[in-house]
C-alpha cells in the first residue's frame, strides 16, 4: 500500500491484505511532528505506555479484523464480489482520509503539484489495485492461515523486483535468508488441505504486486517536491484506485450495486458488515501510521511478522479450517526466514555505512 517517500522505504514484511499500507522508516516521537495541534494532542493526559499499548492493540484488531471480515463476507456470507468490495474500501479510505487530514489534521495536507506527479501516483494506484483485488479474491478460495503464509514471502519478491528493475544487489546473507522463506511456503503448499490453484496464483500475484509497488514507488516519487507523507499518498491513491476499479467491477461482476442493494433489502445485517468492513480497512492504514509515530518503523516490522502467525491462529479458531503439522511447520519456517531476512538487511545497512 502507501509509503511516504521523504523517508527510507521499509521493506514490507507484513503479509497482505487487503488494504494494508506499508509505513516508511521515520524518527520517533515529537521529533517528527513537534507539538502540532491535532486530535491526538488530546491524548496527552494518558500515560505514554498505556497509549502505545492501546495503539498496538488497535493495530492488531484492525489488521486481523479486515482479514477475517473479508474472509467471512467472500467465503461464508456469500458476497462474491471482491472487486466491488475493494472499491468500497477505496471509497472509505478517501472519505476517512479527508476527515483525518483536513479536519483533524493528523498530518499536514500536501497537494499534487504537477501533472507528472499525478501520473506517477496514478501508476502506483494501478499496481495497488491489482495487489489488493488479487488478495481479496484469494480469500474466496484459500483459508486465512494459508493466505498469510503466502503473503509472508513479500521480501522474496521485493528482492527480485529490486534486482530486475534497479539492478540492486543484496549481500549474500540477505539472499541466503530468503531461502527458508521460499522453502517454507513450498512445504505449506504441499500439505494444505484446502489448496486451490487459482486462489494460490492470485495470492502470489497479490504478494508480488505489493512488492512491485514498493520498488516502483521508490523510483517514481524521488524528488523532494514529489514526496508525500503516507497518509497524504493514501488520500490521493484511494480515489484513483476506486476510479480504476469501477469499470472492472461493472464488466466482471455485472450490476453489482443493484445486487448489493437487493441483498441489503432482504438482510440489513449486510449493510452493517460492509460499512464495518470498509471502516476497518481504513483503520489498518491509520493504525500503521500511529504505531510508527508512537514507536518506530522497526516496531511495525516486528508486529507485522507476529501478525501473520496471530491471524492464522485466530482464523483457524474461528473458521475451523483443517491444518496439518507439515503446514504449520512450513508457515513457521517462512516466518523464521522473514525474521532472518530483516536481521540480514539491518546488518547489511550497518556494514554499508
Amino acid at each position: 500500500m502507501v509509503e511516504a517517500q521523504s523517508w527510507t522505504t521499509r521493506r514490507s514484511s507484513n503479509p497482505r491484505l487487503e488494504t494494508s499500507v506499508d509505513i516508511p522508516s521515520t524518527p520517533t516521537g515529537e521529533v517528527r511532528y513537534g507539538t502540532t495541534n491535532n486530535i491526538f494532542s488530546a491524548t496527552s493526559f494518558v500515560s505514554p505506555t498505556i497509549l502505545t499499548a492501546l495503539i498496538i492493540a488497535s493495530w492488531y484488531f484492525s489488521n486481523i479484523g479486515v482479514l477475517l471480515l473479508n474472509k467471512y463476507l467472500l467465503s461464508f456470507y456469500g458476497y462474491k464480489y471482491p472487486i466491488f468490495l475493494t472499491m468500497l474500501h477505496m471509497i472509505s479510505c478517501t472519505f476517512y482520509s479527508l476527515i483525518a487530514i483536513r479536519w483533524f489534521q493528523i498530518v499536514p495536507f500536501q497537494q499534487i503539484l504537477s501533472r507528472k506527479q499525478f501520473l506517477k501516483i496514478f501508476a502506483l494506484s494501478a499496481i495497488f489495485c491489482f495487489s489488493v483485488v488479487c488478495g481479496n479474491t484469494s480469500l474466496r478460495y484459500l483459508p486465512v492461515s494459508f493466505n498469510q503464509a503466502i503473503g509472508a514471502t513479500t521480501p522474496f519478491f521485493t528482492a527480485i523486483f529490486a534486482f530486475l528493475i534497479t539492478c540492486k544487489k543484496e549481500s549474500a546473507g540477505v539472499y541466503l535468508a530468503l531461502m527458508p522463506v521460499v522453502f517454507g511456503i513450498v512445504l505449506a503448499s504441499n500439505s494444505e488441505p484446502l489448496f486451490h490453484l487459482f486462489g494460490f496464483l492470485v495470492c502470489v500475484g497479490s504478494t508480488a504486486g505489493r512488492a512491485l509497488k514498493s520498488v516502483v514507488q521508490g523510483l517514481l516519487l524521488t524528488s523532494d517536491s514529489e514526496k508525500l507523507h503516507s497518509m497524504n499518498l493514501l488520500l490521493y491513491m484511494a480515489p484513483m484506485a476506486a476510479t480504476i476499479l469501477l469499470p472492472f467491477t461493472l464488466y466482471i461482476e455485472g450490476n453489482v450495486f443493484a445486487k448489493t442493494v437487493d441483498k441489503a433489502r432482504n438482510d440489513s445485517f449486510m449493510v452493517f458488515l460492509l460499512i464495518g468492513n470498509a471502516t476497518v480497512a481504513y483503520l489498518v492504514n491509520l493504525t500503521n501510521f500511529l504505531v510508527t509515530k508512537h514507536t518506530s518503523a522497526l516496531t511495525l516490522q516486528v508486529l507485522g511478522n507476529a501478525k501473520a502467525a496471530v491471524a492464522a491462529v485466530v482464523s483457524v479458531l474461528i473458521f475451523k479450517n483443517p491444518v496439518t503439522v507439515m503446514g504449520i511447520s512450513g508457515f513457521a519456517v517462512t516466518i523464521m526466514g522473514v525474521v532472518l531476512y530483516s536481521e540480514a538487511k539491518k546488518r547489511s545497512k550497518i556494514t554499508a555505512h
